[in-house]
């Protein structure tokens, strides 16, 4: 078995969305400690940020006619695509910025998807943790309520467009403590975080018994 953990936190050892997924990863490693983990850190490694143009140019190009960027892109595009597709589990690490996906998770999808089969189904059934953290509330009866563009476009396309079997992990108010003005919401926000360890522990857990 061959899980793939990918990561997207700019915020290195302080990171929320990163201490979750470490919890999912160390259950599951205790429980198959010999199975192979692969890792991608897109926030310390980025993709490149033309990378996605050059690739989708060059797929309408001939190969013959494609500049080195285009046959680049495209072969990283595929290996992108590849290595999705030949994970048999996946924890994805990805972290609100400014109310969506960060610029390094999307050029993560849209290479994903120009690498891939035209309607592949990447990750059919397969089991994905998905963690993601948020620094302030976005739920219902909060000022910020309908301000997180993110999740519902993550869940659309793992799960509608390469069919994954999705286990959502989320965790608010992470700025509590680091953002005076959050002061008020102390215990609350101490709540929610034991609440995602909590969850982001039995994922990795059933990750294991799969």
């Amino acid at each position: 078995m061959t899980l793939l953990r990918i990561d997207a936190t700019i915020q290195g050892p302080a990171s929320a969305s990163a201490a979750l997924a470490d919890l999912v990863l160390g259950e599951f490693r205790a429980g198959r400690p010999d199975e192979q983990v692969v890792t991608r850190h897109l926030g310390t490694d980025p993709l490149p940020a033309d990378a996605w143009a050059n690739a989708i140019h060059g797929s309408f190009t001939p190969e013959d006619q494609r500049t080195p960027a285009q046959a680049e892109a495209l072969s990283l595009a595929a290996g992108l695509a590849t290595e999705l597709q030949e994970a048999d589990a996946v924890v994805l690490a990805f972290p609100l910025y400014n109310f969506g996906v960060s610029q390094h998770v999307k050029a993560w999808f849209d290479l994903v998807l120009a690498g891939g089969p035209h309607g592949a189904r990447l990750l059919e059934g397969k089991p994905v943790v998905l963690v993601t953290t948020r620094g302030g509330a976005y739920g219902e009866g909060t000022p910020r309520e309908g301000w997180d563009h993110s999740t519902d476009f993550l869940r659309r396309i793992l799960v509608d467009i390469w069919g994954a079997d999705l286990t959502l992990i989320e965790r608010e108010f992470t700025l509590v403590g680091v953002n005076p003005a959050l002061d008020e919401f102390t215990e609350v926000a101490a709540l929610m975080k034991k609440e995602a360890e909590e969850a982001a522990s039995v994922a990795g857990r059933e990750l294991a018994t799969r």
